[in-house]
């Protein structure tokens, strides 16, 4: 028996020593963006990434110990740009998806947050399908918003795409649409903006799964198994030694890693 114990406590010893030399070949890790989308992701005055999303991706990488780089993209060409390897990982606010899924992997969840109807305030909008009948819609195009738009108010309402959430707002403040559909933390810095100070959140959150997925996730490639366990693996790690909070309430009043 002596001598079975000391073979699998050897095995067990070349797993590990292993494990951490693969984890040690990955010394940078290319984080791909939107940086159209805040408070989570956007480009300051000065040119530089900002936002909860960026902050979370350098938290991660210090947790994994490797170089953070960042690169942008549209959103509707993001998840080609990783396929084709432009970046590693997408760390964007997208929420994981069985649809998604069949094209890329995804961590765990990093936060959850639900999407909400905004429109201006006095506008008198119900949100039912009755209420919302040969209305204008505005959406960001490729979201899980879109998603749901077309899901659930096909034919319904008339329902407007853009490439950016900026677009769309500028269009709804502009009476072009009679509401927009969006995360309903995205839209709170454009709803205390000078711009968006005429609008309001109205109606109820959704949340389903169907359209909405698990919360955001960090999509990586299919085979990238190694870079998606180390990923989740820090993920845990901030939101138990408390960076992942820190992070959180530099943006927020609220918990948006949500239950």
């Amino acid at each position: 028996m002596k001598s079975v114990k000391l073979t699998l406590t050897a095995l067990a010893a070349v797993l590990v020593l292993g494990t951490t030399s693969a984890h040690a070949q990955i010394k940078s890790v290319k984080m791909g963006t939107e940086g159209a989308y805040p408070p989570f992701n956007s480009v300051d005055k000065d040119g530089k990434l900002v936002g909860f999303d960026i902050d979370i991706g350098n938290a991660l990488c210090d947790a994994m110990k490797v170089k953070c780089e960042w690169v942008t993209s549209d959103w509707d060409g993001i998840i080609p740009a990783l396929l084709a390897k432009k970046f590693d990982t997408i760390l964007a606010s997208m929420s994981i998806t069985e649809e998604r899924k069949k094209k890329i992997s995804f961590s765990g969840k990093y936060y959850n947050t639900p999407a909400k109807f905004v429109a201006m305030k006095g506008a008198g909008l119900t949100i039912s399908k009755d209420g919302l009948k040969g209305k204008t819609i505005g959406v960001q195009s490729s979201t899980t918003h879109e998603s749901f738009l077309r899901g659930e108010y096909e034919g319904i309402v008339e329902i407007k795409t853009y490439g950016t959430q900026d677009e769309a707002n500028l269009d709804l403040a502009s009476g072009r649409v009679d509401a927009v559909l969006a995360d309903s933390v995205a839209m709170l810095d454009w709803l205390n903006s000078d711009a968006g100070k005429g609008a309001e959140h109205v109606g109820p959150s959704f949340v389903e799964q169907k359209y909405f997925g698990e919360g955001a996730g960090i999509g990586v490639r299919q085979d990238d198994n190694e870079l998606r366990e180390m990923l989740n693996a820090a993920i845990k790690q901030i939101l138990a030694d408390g960076t992942y909070k820190k992070i959180n309430d530099k943006y927020f009043d609220f918990d948006v890693y949500g239950g």
